[in-house]
């Protein structure tokens, strides 16, 4: 049982470390960048603000993958320490939120170089935008 829950925990850890709906990695897209027909000082804005953000991100994913190995360490234990595996889950909290706040203000300081008509570009062509816009229990 603890493994199953460890194992579960674990596949869905990429779930909890995505950005927030609506957002995602266009930026190291070159069709989206021609797609937008960004002027030369937003592409330079778009690339120094990636380059900026770049060692942290790097971090705080490290962060979020250590996390992710402690606490499965921790679940594998035979028997469990309740204690330690708490302390490794809020390590895991921490570092997921420090993940999602750092994409998530990246992303802020990207949307602010762009139009709103390039904002609604990029909308249209946001993947799986189709699945996001179904109404509750409609399918495919």
């Amino acid at each position: 049982m603890r493994r199953i829950l460890a194992v579960a925990l674990l596949l869905a850890g990429p779930l909890w470390a995505q950005m927030p709906k609506g957002i995602y990695a266009w930026w190291g897209n070159r069709v989206n960048l021609e797609a937008l027909n960004l002027t030369l000082d937003q592409r330079r804005q778009v690339q120094a603000t990636v380059r900026e953000y770049r060692p942290h991100l790097i971090d705080v994913r490290a962060a979020v993958t250590k996390a992710e190995e402690d606490l499965a360490v921790e679940f594998n234990k035979d028997p469990v320490d309740t204690q330690r595996a708490n302390q490794a889950i809020e390590r895991l909290i921490a570092a997921r939120s420090d993940l999602t706040r750092t994409l998530s203000q990246m992303s802020l300081k990207l949307r602010a170089v762009l139009t709103n008509e390039q904002w609604q570009e990029l909308q249209r062509r946001r993947p799986n935008r189709e699945k996001d816009d179904l109404p509750t229990g409609a399918s495919h």
